[in-house]
């Protein structure tokens, strides 16, 4: 494979990270402005908020094959058209909104599984850097979004907003033109042998268990914490500020993780991650408690989101880490992400319709906290071996 790239391999992975979620996440916090513009009820745009996660799992398994067919840059260049071309229907009418929805969906998917490799075929070495980076600008990107989403809205309107997201996805589009000269394809003999046999590989079942039931707890818990904060007693304002704790926090784990996972000893990244999970099962236990203390909220807030904004950039690292080449770090991670997203796309409404069928979070709670033990023993498997493919 090629080992030159171009000289706007970095800004292009910064970009790539702030596409990755900006274009989808925004949204959510306009929706009612979003259903006053289209006249239509705002309880009809919930899926908007589920659709995403939904395609990626279906376009997931697709990210290989199109790579090896076309090469990762030139593929990331078309999907950077489509997410771009996505974007900027969904200003027409409601149906476009959700058809541009899906492009930008299954854009992302692509982007999700195949960056690992990316890294992995330009700069090996730096796996831990790059992977900040690109983690960084999206966790960055999502939360200033998010924060001046409702200021532009009002100031212009929902479509304005839409309109500045589209050009986020055009300038991205352009800042990786120049890396199409250094395209890396993939090889297509990285489906015989082993990797043919994934499914009788148990430490491939335990990546891919550990990074769905990730997800689940991280969907989840933002989906969830903040109501059920104003339901034990909490005012709105305090969730609010509860919610952007479990946003924010993720920033300085996204910025050390992935480099202290290449660079610690096998012990001591042990060490590291039985913090993390053991910080994660705490505070799904504390949901157990019922109280109003604000204090213990904001504490319970901070562990779980400590907790999945650690494991998320770990994951990312560990699909290079405990592969052996490029095209075998796309097949592991393309089968974890595909699991992941299903997991993301149903544990929020299995969360929520176990609250309205017991009438109690405690159930919820209790298989939460089961997921979450179920989640670190994956995560034990996957720390036994080097590599997994």
């Amino acid at each position: 494979m090629k080992k030159t790239h171009s000289k706007l391999f970095i800004p292009g992975i910064i970009m790539l990270g702030i596409v990755l979620r900006t274009p989808f996440t925004t949204l959510p916090t306009v929706l009612s402005d979003i259903a006053a513009g289209l006249g239509v009820d705002v309880s009809s745009l919930g899926l908007l908020t589920s659709l995403p996660l939904l395609t990626f799992a279906i376009f997931s398994p697709f990210a290989i094959q199109f790579a090896k067919r076309l090469g990762i840059e030139r593929l990331f260049f078309l999907v950077l058209i489509a997410i771009t071309i996505g974007s900027a229907i969904r200003i027409i009418n409601l149906p476009f909104l959700y058809l541009g929805t899906i492009l930008i969906g299954a854009g992302i998917a692509f982007l999700n599984v195949l960056l690992p490799s990316l890294i992995q075929a330009n700069r090996p070495r730096q796996l831990g850097i790059l992977t900040t980076l690109y983690i960084t600008s999206m966790g960055m990107s999502t939360a200033i979004a998010s924060s001046v989403a409702v200021p532009i809205t009002k100031a212009t309107s929902w479509q304005g907003l839409v309109n500045i997201l589209t050009a986020l996805c055009a300038l991205a589009l352009v800042i990786w033109i120049p890396n199409l000269r250094y395209n890396h394809r993939l090889k297509k003999a990285a489906t015989t042998e082993s990797s043919s046999k994934w499914y009788t590989n148990k430490y491939v079942w335990a990546i891919m268990i550990f990074g769905g039931l990730q997800s689940l707890l991280f969907y989840t818990s933002m989906t969830w914490l903040p109501t059920m904060a104003v339901q034990s007693g909490l005012s709105k304002v305090e969730s609010g500020l509860l919610a952007s704790v479990f946003t924010l926090i993720s920033l300085p784990f996204s910025l050390t993780i992935p480099s202290l996972t290449t660079r610690l000893s096998d012990r001591n990244r042990h060490l590291m991650l039985t913090i993390v999970v053991g910080a994660g099962i705490l505070g799904v236990a504390m949901l157990l408690i019922p109280t109003s203390n604000f204090f213990y909220w904001l504490v319970l807030n901070a562990l779980i989101g400590s907790s999945v904004s650690s494991l998320f950039p770990y994951l990312m690292v560990a699909f290079s880490m405990k592969s052996s080449t490029p095209e075998k770090t796309a097949q592991l991670s393309g089968l974890a992400q595909t699991g992941g997203y299903v997991f993301a796309a149903f544990g929020p409404i299995l969360f929520g319709y176990s609250k309205s069928l017991f009438h109690s979070w405690t159930p919820a709670i209790i298989m939460l906290l089961v997921l979450t033990i179920i989640m670190a023993i994956a995560l034990y498997q996957v720390e036994k071996v080097d590599h997994i493919l």
